[in-house]
């Protein structure tokens, strides 16, 4: 079963922001800077999670991921925003660590 996930980072150093953003970017989608949203199974979790980590600085950046529950209808009805509307996008992705 696939989870849904939102992820955010604060990441020091702007060489590996672009790093953590091009990690993301195979993941999931993009709501805000440094913000994104995942549809993950617990395999592709653990992945995202090691790429995370090897790509951080634990001592100086920080990176949250907060599971929202299953990845269906349920989900999107609890995130609530104001402003432009989010351009969601219906692609199959694939993650590419390099």
């Amino acid at each position: 079963m696939r989870s849904c996930y939102l992820v955010s980072y604060d990441i020091s150093d702007p060489k590996r922001w672009r790093r953590i953003y091009r990690i993301m970017r195979g993941f999931g989608d993009p709501l805000h800077y440094s913000v994104f949203r995942c549809e993950l199974s617990k395999t592709e979790a653990v992945l995202l999670m090691e790429a995370l980590s090897e790509a951080m600085h634990h001592d100086e950046d920080r990176i949250m991921l907060i599971r929202l529950g299953p990845a269906n209808s349920e989900v999107d009805d609890r995130m609530v925003f104001l402003g432009r509307r989010l351009e969601t996008v219906t692609k199959h992705r694939v993650a590419v660590i390099v």
